[in-house]
């Protein structure tokens, strides 16, 4: 792996810092998300939930499968989940093999929940992409799925520290 500066972009006084400038987007993309699904009476996690459950197996996903792409814990995800239960927006039942696992479906206003997050979250993300071009916009997108990536594979496996590369 090829060793990157601290300062990525040297060339700016100022250096910027990955981990700070993602918590400060995701921070204001989430608090914008939520103020504008408010009167959806869900959370941007229950929208999460909402929208991994209709895109993934028609079967249902499993609680397990949901916490996995939550990239949460089991309670706190159980705990969404019976809240989310109770507001008619899903139901969980027994998995069909495995007896310590449920799948969990959308209801039927679980989906028209659903789709109206989903009309508010893409009005909501032209709206933050505006000020790129087209091709900023693919560019950044693509570059933010290789930098979600190397996230993901960075907790799998940690980095070794530069004396044991030596």
């Amino acid at each position: 792996m090829p060793e990157v500066p601290a300062n990525a972009c040297p060339e700016q006084k100022a250096p910027k810092r990955l981990p700070v400038l993602l918590r400060r987007a995701w921070y204001g993309l989430n608090q914008a998300f939520r103020q504008r699904i408010t009167h959806l009476k869900i959370t941007p996690d229950q929208f999460s939930i909402l929208r991994w459950v209709s895109e993934g197996d028609p079967q249902g996903l499993t609680q397990r499968a949901i916490t996995d792409m939550m990239a949460s814990d089991p309670n706190t995800i159980t705990s969404t989940l019976v809240r989310m239960e109770k507001n008619g927006l899903i139901e969980r039942r027994p998995h069909e093999t495995d007896r310590r696992a449920h799948r969990v479906k959308l209801l039927p206003k679980g989906r028209r929940t659903f789709e109206k997050g989903r009309k508010v979250a893409m009005e909501l993300q032209a709206h933050i992409l505006s000020g790129l071009s087209d091709d900023d916009r693919c560019r950044f997108l693509e570059t933010m799925e290789i930098v979600a990536d190397a996230c993901a594979s960075a907790t799998e496996r940690p980095l070794r520290k530069r004396s044991e590369k030596e």
